[in-house]
């Protein structure tokens, strides 16, 4: 009697399976090469090519010209509608049949008017099924897809664009403009569904060997199982298929013990909102990868979807609304979840705090008026760092949980955990978690379960983890293929429990067994992509100006609303305006790293933002005056007194200097004799130094426009280190690992070279007066130059330097260095709604990590009893080591933008020394008014008149704006900027009828009692606070 011979050898059996299933090898006569049965080809296909995107109707109307597989389409960013006509044979009754269509463009599938099915190589969708058993005819959700031995049109909209743009060379090269899409296949064929189910059995099989390796008994169990397989599956006979199939099911129906992880599965399909593509390709990928998603619930009703990002709803919703109205059945049937509460998927570090504010405010505003629920996660896995003061805003916003999984990528330090508390510069907590899998994209595989349980630093404090599985960042989303991956291991020996699962009842299992869970307090830092606090200047510049002049239009419209009754505030107007700033603040367009074409783009929605938005406040102005008089009046949109000199328009663009007094929130008129008690003088020395002097600051300036001296009359301090220059320009070599626009490395750091050639030596330009003022010239490399002029205004302790610069740079870097004389192992940063303290030495790998940072308005470096502020209007990337304060001023990657940064920059800083803590010396408000200008407008204004006031210097009055649902409202938002514990009284002269507490969604909270008194509203701080108010007037 034959016995079968028992094998041994672990590698000859490995291989065998994989010959088996290769799609390489052995195609003949092994599994793989059964998958697809009988080929047949289309009726006819023709292609119409545009330059634009099109909607279908349009498309439909052009006149087609026939092609053929092999033909190449483009160029790059165009887009090519094929007409397909197909007829299904007769003889193919009961089968399987799908289109099946590879091109290396991404394209979408439309049948009767709707748009059905995304396709794309690189997202694994190869392939639209017309029927799963055909009949004669078969309907595919709502619409009629095909019917036997009959003419079928279809219409395929390929974009000439793969799933990562077009990047020449590399994936985040610049892209292509010229670059060809091929047309590799365009055909009928039936698919063998039990070829694929089998197919899966053993792919799963021999990702556990691989995995679990030799060390691993389970390991050798799927080994010997799949082996046993292969002998029982006969590739030419589908009879024997089942032998096969009982044998891995018997397998993976061997469960795991009550303690094994669970894991939550979740489909995800993050899309970037721009990157490597532009906006409008994006509204695109939202459809081909949402209507695939659809598809995939209407066979898979345990399949659960999650989706973020407001404006990508928004745009579907406009766009395709047939689709828009298949998702909104979905999510009533708790399968298509969205999440993240935001606008846009923002970045986590440049964007002010009340711009993230306005990123929930709408976003949360959206997905209850549409879906009739508010988000209850905070769903941001791919911004480059987190600011300490998310945790409140989150909380403020109706959330209390965030997920993301970015700091996996961290270059230096591994971060010590994936499920925590999340503590914020106010105390606030949020429950956090770091899928343990470190992507947002997984395939479903053996792999990232096993990554999953085997990456978990929280083993023993949370057994619950989330696995995020789907094509993301251009999009794609979630497969049949990962469906079925895990749905056989759901509950197998060895692996953890998979179960598809919502955010919601992860988190709820996290929350139900948190007692042991550890406490993150401040910042989530990203040590990686640091170069994204400078690259693209002007996008950071404008970001800055629109949000400054949006906070000043909706000021100006409440103050309008006080002075004239048939003043109506602009809030359609305003809603659009924001909303394109909050767009432009998605992760990859405001920190730079997009290509050119998004640049332009964002660009173009700024100048909209400022042209429509300075009409708005020209208009709110008009109604603050008595009389539109020949007088000017000046507006001041920040809540405490300020004394400066501002420029007033005159004939011929000419203009004049005055000092002004403008009381807080409030008008005042420009007096035509207001001076200075003192004169501002700059002269210059014999040996060819300038001294600047305006009886708070003295300046001694070299003839290179760098600060030999700059001295704090009142106490006679020095600032400046002995034998150093302030003001010195220094250029670096910018050449990272490999993300160019992102990153910048810390061997940079050894590359300096200071900038010292002269073009045009320093000299007085203005002396005298209410300022004085000095210019000079460098070249700092080949073409590039700074012009700059050096500011010394009456009233003013700091010293301005506003700087144009000529970039025609590759790979460099341009930084301007401040050596002072303190000491100090922390320097204090600015962030949203507050500050934060990071160190200046670099004694632990944590502390070297920040070699770059970023920060908002002003940084500060302080010793007891003195300090120095750096202040600027439009930079974030700051590096302060040791006594020497660095602002990074410009970069010159070459990918994804080639020309990124290339051209001329003008911006401005200050240096502003002071007594005591940068609290005490006002520096937080000196750097509001550094940034946010006195508005001057014609009118009279009888007399100063103030809107609002705040008693306590501590206290920001951030916002003042109509309330969003309700009418005769408004909101104000205040918060605590010195981490201090304060009571203050809040003064208006607006005519009120009720007062409420109210969250950052502006939902009264009436728990909180408000406390009036005749001098106004009686609020109390703790450290880093915010507070919002409904103020309904009379």
């Amino acid at each position: 009697m034959y016995h079968q011979p028992v094998l041994k050898n672990r590698r000859t059996l490995l291989e065998r399976v994989e010959k088996f299933i290769s799609d390489i090898y052995f195609t003949d006569c092994n599994l793989r090469g059964r998958l697809f049965g009988d080929i047949y080809p289309l009726e006819s296909i023709s292609v119409f090519l545009s330059e634009k995107r099109i909607p279908y109707s349009e498309a439909i109307q052009q006149n087609f010209q026939p092609c053929k597989v092999g033909d190449s389409f483009g160029p790059t960013w165009w887009t090519c509608w094929f007409k397909v006509n197909l007829k299904i044979p007769e003889t193919w009754g009961g089968k399987e049949v799908h289109l099946r269509w590879e091109s290396d463009g991404e394209g979408m599938v439309w049948q009767n008017q709707q748009p059905v099915q995304g396709l794309t190589n690189e997202g694994e969708k190869t392939s639209y099924i017309l029927t799963e058993c055909l009949k004669d005819s078969e309907s595919h959700g709502l619409v009629e897809i095909c019917s036997i031995d009959k003419i079928i049109t279809l219409y395929v909209e390929l974009a000439c664009n793969g799933l990562f743009g077009a990047g020449q060379g590399s994936m985040i090269a610049a892209p292509d403009p010229n670059r060809k899409f091929t047309l590799q296949k365009a055909e009928l064929v039936v698919f063998n569904r039990d070829v694929m189910e089998l197919l899966t059995d053993f792919e799963m099989l021999l990702d556990m060997v691989k995995v679990l390796g030799e060390g691993e008994q389970r390991g050798f169990q799927a080994l010997f199982t799949a082996n046993e397989m292969v002998n029982l599956c006969d590739p030419a006979n589908p009879g024997s298929f089942a032998a096969a199939r009982s044998l891995a099911q018997k397998f993976f129906a061997q469960k795991n013990g009550e303690s094994q992880h669970v894991v939550h599965a979740m489909g995800h399909c993050h899309i970037d909102s721009a990157w490597l593509w532009p906006y409008e390709e994006t509204i695109r990928k939202c459809a081909r990868s949402w209507v695939t998603v659809i598809r995939l619930m209407e066979k898979n009703p345990e399949f659960v979807f999650t989706c973020s990002q407001a404006q990508q709803f928004q745009w579907v919703k406009s766009w395709y609304p047939g689709l828009f109205s298949e998702i909104k059945h979905f999510i009533q049937k708790g399968q298509f979840i969205p999440v993240g509460g935001t606008w846009v998927e923002m970045d986590g570090n440049l964007p002010s705090g009340e711009s993230m504010v306005r990123q929930f405010l709408h976003g949360q505003n959206f997905f209850k008026d549409e879906f009739g629920n508010y988000c209850k996660e905070f769903w941001l896995p791919d911004t480059f760092g987190y600011s300490a003061q998310l945790p409140q805003i989150m909380k403020g916003c109706g959330i209390s949980r965030f997920i993301t999984q970015k700091l996996s990528w961290n270059l230096i330090n591994t971060f010590p955990h994936n499920t925590f508390f999340w503590e914020g510069i106010d105390g606030t907590a949020v429950l956090t978690h770091f899928p343990p899998g470190n992507s947002y994209e997984m395939k479903g595989k053996v792999e990232d379960l096993i990554n999953t349980v085997k990456n978990n630093k929280d083993k023993g404090r949370a057994n619950h983890s989330a696995l995020l599985f789907g094509f993301g960042d251009g999009g794609g989303g979630p497969t049949q293929l990962m469906l079925d991956r895990l749905h056989r291991v759901k509950d197998t020996d060895c692996l953890p429990k998979v179960q598809m699962s919502t955010p919601d009842v992860l988190f709820s299992h996290l929350e139900s067994d948190s007692s042991l869970l550890c406490r993150w307090v401040g910042e989530l830092f990203l040590e990686l992509h640091n170069g994204t606090y400078t690259t693209q200047a002007k996008i950071k510049m404008k970001n800055r100006q629109c949000e400054t002049l949006l906070h000043d239009v909706e000021v100006a419209s409440c103050l309008a609303l006080s002075k004239k009754d048939s003043f109506k505030y602009p809030a359609c107007r305003l809603q659009e305006l924001w909303r394109l700033l909050l767009l432009n603040q998605f992760h990859d367009v405001i920190p730079g790293s997009c290509i050119g074409m998004v640049v332009e783009d964002a660009l173009q929605y700024y100048d909209e933002i400022h042209t429509t938005a300075s009409r708005l406040l020209l208009d709110a102005c008009k109604s603050l005056p008595s009389s539109p008089d020949n007088g000017i009046a000046v507006l001041n949109t920040l809540s405490w007194e300020r004394t400066e000199v501002i420029s007033l328009p005159m004939k011929d663009t000419e203009t004049r200097l005055a000092l002004v007094r403008v009381p807080s929130v409030g008008v005042a008129h420009v007096k035509e004799t207001a001076e200075s008690a003192e004169s501002v003088i700059a002269t210059m020395m014999v040996n060819g130094t300038i001294i600047m002097e305006n009886g708070l600051l003295k300046a001694t300036i070299d003839h290179l426009g760098r600060l030999m001296s700059l001295l704090l009359i009142q106490t006679n301090r020095e600032t400046i280190s002995e034998g150093c220059f302030g003001n010195q320009f220094a250029l670096f070599d910018d050449v990272p690992l490999y993300w160019d626009a992102w990153d910048v490395m810390d061997y940079h750091l050894q590359t300096r070279k200071p900038v010292i050639e002269v073009i045009e030596p320093a000299k007085v330009l203005k002396s005298g007066g209410i300022q004085a003022s000095v210019s000079f010239s460098l070249r700092i490399n080949g073409k590039s130059t700074i012009q700059q002029e050096i500011v010394l205004d009456a009233c003013c302790p700091y010293i301005k330097f506003k700087t144009h610069v000529v970039w025609e740079e590759a790979h460099k870097f341009l930084k301007v260095e401040f050596p002072v004389q303190v000491r100090s192992p922390e320097a204090t940063y600015e962030i949203q709604f507050g500050h934060l303290q990071r160190p200046t030495h670099r004694n632990t790998s944590w502390d070297w990590a920040r070699f770059e940072v970023w920060g908002h308005k002003w940084a500060d470096l302080s010793e007891h009893g003195f300090g120095v502020a750096l202040l600027n209007d439009s930079k974030y990337g700051y590096s302060v080591h040791q006594n020497i304060m660095t602002l990074s001023l410009l970069r010159a990657p070459k990918a994804p933008d080639l020309n990124a940064d290339m051209g001329d920059h003008i911006f401005s800083y200050a240096l502003m020394p002071h007594t005591g803590t940068f609290q005490e010396s006002a520096v937080i408000q000196y750097a509001y008014n550094f940034n946010y200008p006195l508005r001057v407008h014609h009118g009279v204004i009888p007399k100063p008149w103030s809107a609002f006031s705040v008693s306590s210097p501590a206290i920001i009055l951030e916002t003042i704006k109509k309330a969003e649902k309700r009418e005769n409202a408004l909101l104000i938002r205040l918060y605590e900027s010195h981490g201090s514990r304060v009571t203050v009284t809040l003064s208006t002269s607006f005519l009120l009828q009720e007062v409420w507490h109210c969250d950052l969604l502006e939902r009264p909270d009436f728990r909180i009692p408000v406390s009036e008194t005749t001098s106004g509203i009686s609020l109390t701080f703790k450290p880093f606070q915010i507070r919002s108010l409904l103020l309904i007037i009379q």
